[in-house]
């Protein structure tokens, strides 16, 4: 009878043990916020092999994705407590916050870091408070010198627990499904389907696109196999790679039709680039993780500032 009633309390716990870490608290008092994740798991998954020319998805290692983006609540108020002067349009608090450059989403991530006692994953030669700050200086590599170098992956501190995903994490967490009928594999869609979501305004289905405006970020349709939301549509979403000169960027926004928003598409823009369509969203370390090699940093290291479709050859506007 004790070993009957014990085994339900110990499932119970575990549970909810697991749970709570997947929200992060950040800031203090009226300053205070959160950010939920999801896990993302099934190490040493393949690349998407209908990629072309770049093959997305492989990650060696499990991990955690935000798994709504960034808020303007969320840039608003890690600006006050960390003197950030990250600039931003403003739509609305809980909406995607937009008009964010790369290098300015990187001093977020790093204040993330900081902030909780973790240390910073991108560097750069002017931080916060420092003479000649600005939001949008760019960042430098780590060197060979610095703790938590990886000659793989010379952007990200290996030794940080936030930061901004790359190519392979963001794909996988919106496309890979390790459930999906047949075997393991990828969908077109973050909706974990290979026919497109329905438009919507707002909502927990189908997803927001050819529509007026972006969604709040936690009514941004529905979600994919590992639980993120408005990796389709919503706001475009800035990536690690490659993080110096050029970043990619993935999922549409709210005013593409339904085939951009699909995992056929890839852009890039200039890390001192500032888009008011564009925002972003956060990755995390589990404590097994490893980066991995960084394949696409070479191969985006020379973009230039400006949005190219890197897949389809048409400009956004």
């Amino acid at each position: 009878m004790k070993r009957s009633l014990l085994v339900p309390a110990l499932a119970a716990l575990v549970a909810s043990s697991s749970t709570a870490g997947l929200v992060d608290s950040f800031g203090s008092g009226a300053n205070a916020f959160t950010m939920n994740f999801v896990s993302i798991g099934n190490p040493n998954n393949l690349a998407d092999t209908a990629g072309a020319p770049d093959k997305f998805g492989a990650v060696a290692y499990s991990y955690r994705m935000g798994t709504y983006e960034v808020s303007e609540d969320m840039i608003n108020k890690a600006n006050t407590a960390g003197v950030l002067g990250i600039t931003k349009v403003t739509l609305g608090t809980n909406k995607p916050a937009t008009s964010i450059s790369w290098d300015e989403a990187a001093r977020f991530v790093n204040w993330l870091n900081v902030s909780s006692g973790s240390v910073a994953a991108y560097k750069f030669s002017a931080q916060p408070g420092g003479a000649g700050y600005s939001a949008n200086a760019n960042a430098v590599l780590w060197s060979v010198n610095d703790s938590g170098y990886n000659a793989a992956d010379p952007i990200r501190n290996s030794n940080a627990k936030y930061f901004l995903p790359n190519g392979n994490e963001w794909y996988k967490a919106a496309y890979y499904d390790p459930n999906k009928p047949g075997g393991a594999g990828y969908w077109d869609y973050a909706s974990g389907s290979d026919t497109a979501p329905t438009a919507v305004a707002s909502g927990t289905s189908g997803a927001v696109y050819n529509q007026a405006g972006p969604a709040d970020i936690t009514s941004a349709g529905g979600l994919s196999p590992y639980g993120t939301m408005g990796q389709g549509g919503n706001a475009f979403e800035l990536t690690e790679t490659s993080g110096v000169n050029g970043v990619n960027l993935f999922g549409g926004y709210w005013q593409m039709s339904a085939s951009a928003l699909s995992s056929a598409h890839t852009y890039s823009i200039g890390t001192d680039a500032e888009n008011p369509l564009i925002g972003f969203r956060v990755a995390s370390s589990e404590m097994s993780a490893v980066p991995e090699v960084t394949s696409s940093f070479t191969l985006f290291g020379l973009m230039t500032s400006g949005l190219l479709l890197r897949r389809r050859t048409k400009h956004l506007r």
